[in-house]
């Protein structure tokens, strides 16, 4: 990574922790600078606006978590069923080692501050949420293919239903402050993708 890059994601890396801390309206471009460690003129010279830097955060946040999902789903150590509830039992693992499961989610937060009055963090935000469905549906077409699923599932309307269902589960695990909300995911994620 040259310099450049490297500043870059460096701005990007720290703001986006700000973000998930203080949410989008919380934070100003002095704090994700001083977070970063560059002077403020650095923020400008790399995006066009605050608005900008959340649409680049989002993408530098988000892509590394879409690669693991699609290694996850196209493992060939698994059957296509079981490669998605290992992927989401390591999640619910990784959460119940917590001493107080807590999830910070980016897209979440972002979305509910700003998505209705700016359009291109919408966009950005739908883009993202699209392709891990379309990742999550391309394994569940495999599924059913394999006899996994029941042959009348809609393998993208059941990609998008998994998806927001654990959204939903990663909220109220938040405000519960405990992880049976992802239990309970689990347990019907299991029932829901049977033959």
């Amino acid at each position: 990574m040259n310099a450049i890059q490297d500043k870059r994601a460096r701005i990007l890396a720290a703001g986006t922790d700000v973000m998930l801390l203080k949410g989008y309206n919380g934070t100003g471009v002095q704090e994700i600078t001083q977070s970063a460690g560059v002077p403020k003129g650095s923020f400008y010279h790399y995006f066009e606006s605050k608005e900008d830097f959340a649409i680049q955060a989002l993408h530098f946040y988000y892509l590394p978590r879409l690669e693991r999902f699609a290694k996850a789903l196209s493992a060939e150590d698994a059957s296509p069923r079981e490669r998605i509830l290992r992927f989401y039992r390591d999640l619910v693992g990784y959460f119940a080692n917590q001493a107080e499961p807590t999830h910070q989610c980016f897209i979440g937060s972002l979305c509910h501050e700003k998505a209705g009055e700016s359009q291109p963090i919408g966009y950005a935000a739908s883009a993202i949420l699209q392709r891990s469905s379309d990742l999550l549906s391309s394994c569940l077409e495999q599924a059913k293919a394999a006899g996994e699923v029941a042959a009348d599932q809609d393998a993208k309307a059941l990609g998008a239903f998994i998806g927001a269902a654990w959204e939903g589960a990663l909220l109220r695990m938040k405000i519960d402050r405990q992880i049976n909300p992802l239990r309970i995911f689990i347990d019907q994620l299991e029932r829901l993708l049977r033959p």
